[in-house]
């Protein structure tokens, strides 16, 4: 751990300006109502973190939401003690809302308001410690390795997703965007029977690695003027679901038109400004248009539960491992549109 001793300050990552990290001091997080804290092992570098480090703001925010570390005061869990290895939900919901009492915690207003890494008030895992709520937090089974632990939360998020689409046996897919939760994405779309899944994307580095990885039939390149017209001679009138994962204009108008009349399109990628789509494409096909943020509780269980049962394998997602001098270059990789590196994790105290 890189830390002063005399003082309790550990160091971390913090948002300096428009695509600029820079390292500082802060103090070490203690336990208040019961939180939980943890000496964090590896976390995630998540494509809404990349959107904050573009914009630049909120200036001093602490990211990383997608974790796992050892429990070094397990706060008012009884069922946890030193040393054992968690993860955690980054969400902050009420608990008492409809939302909530539905157990769609995602959508709960205040889900976001205090969110590990995502608000200023919570510095996340980009630093050695961190303090979690404690009713989010999940022990991590042995055989799962800190590095899969860390890869739950964006692999909750393309269940999510699927699980929206709702994919039948047989039904062809195509993902719009080869970041690591497209490749999510695709992965879970074949396993719940998908029988051809297709990418596009403007980084032909990223489209060839989804073929690699096997959780892709094809890549189109999303830059092709004749890209539509492909996809709709390749799946004979559209695709049955299309799953965005990019959030900007021509991505989302591209699923409209991608996706086979009576389809749906489920809507990932987050917009960070308004956007045009062509929604008489919509009108006219009577096309289902499905937004989807984040995932359930039970969702992000239930990938901690296909990790440990070995049922899916996230590390093949995995393309390097940096300490906190590194994270500055491992963000100007993933957004290069270059590089094929599609999930780069963080050891704070490497």
């Amino acid at each position: 751990m890189i830390r002063n001793k005399e003082d309790d300050i550990l160091k971390c990552v913090a948002i300096k300006g428009v695509r600029e990290f820079e390292i500082k001091e802060i103090e070490e997080p203690v336990s208040a109502n019961g939180q939980v804290i943890v000496n964090i092992q590896k976390a995630g570098i998540c494509g809404s973190d990349i959107h904050y480090w573009l914009g630049g703001e909120p200036k001093g925010l602490v990211m990383g939401h997608e974790f796992c570390g050892t429990v070094t005061d397990p706060g008012d869990r009884q069922d946890l003690k030193v040393g054992d290895r968690v993860t955690a939900l980054p969400i902050s919901p009420c608990g008492h809302c409809r939302a909530c009492k539905s157990g769609n915690v995602q959508y709960c207003v205040e889900t976001w308001l205090h969110a590990e890494g995502l608000s200023l008030d919570n510095p996340g895992a980009l630093a050695p410690k961190t303090a979690v709520r404690s009713d989010m937090v999940l022990k991590v089974p042995d055989n799962v390795s800190d590095e899969e632990a860390a890869m739950v939360e964006p692999t909750a998020v393309g269940l999510h997703a699927i699980n929206l689409a709702n994919i039948k046996i047989g039904d062809s897919v195509l993902i719009i965007g080869g970041g690591i939760i497209g490749l999510v994405s695709a992965m879970f779309a074949k396993k719940a029977g998908a029988s051809y899944v297709a990418i596009s994307e403007t980084n032909e580095a990223r489209g060839k690695k989804a073929i690699s990885l096997g959780v892709a039939s094809e890549w189109f390149d999303a830059r092709d003027e004749n890209l539509i017209n492909k996809l709709l001679a390749k799946t004979n009138g559209g695709f049955d679901a299309v799953i965005e994962c990019c959030g900007n204009a021509p991505a989302v108008s591209s699923s409209f038109a991608a996706v086979k009349p009576g389809g749906t399109v489920v809507l990932v990628g987050v917009a960070t400004e308004p956007i045009t789509i062509p929604t008489v494409i919509a009108v006219m096909h009577e096309i289902t248009v499905q937004g989807a943020i984040a995932y359930t509780k039970e969702e992000f269980t239930n990938c901690l539960e296909l990790i440990a049962k070995k049922e899916i394998d996230v590390m093949k997602f995995v393309d390097d491992v940096v300490n906190l001098e590194g994270v500055q270059n491992a963000y100007e990789r993933l957004t290069s549109g270059n590089d094929s590196a599609v999930k780069i994790l963080v050891d704070p105290n490497k």
